[in-house]
């Protein structure tokens, strides 16, 4: 059922995606230097930062997508 549905949102929203991506890379940009957290978690935030940007450009936009939440969710932001 998931694959179902993350292939329905890759076929349909890849477009909207792939606007998006950029924005979530520069709210993670703009958040991270004011985080307050511990260097385990500044790491793993970069590093699903750089992963999200990589799945961007290889136009993998739900998988960026997906990283780039991660990312905000560490980070407290919407």
């Amino acid at each position: 059922m998931t694959r179902i549905a993350l292939f329905i949102v890759t076929m349909f929203a890849s477009a909207a995606f792939a606007a998006n991506c950029p924005v979530q890379m520069k709210a993670i940009d703009e958040a991270l230097p004011k985080a307050k957290l511990d260097a385990a978690k500044s790491a793993e935030v970069k590093k699903l930062r750089a992963d999200g940007e990589r799945l961007h450009k290889e136009g993998k936009h739900a998988e960026s997508m997906a990283a780039l939440g991660k990312a905000k969710g560490i980070l407290g932001i919407k």
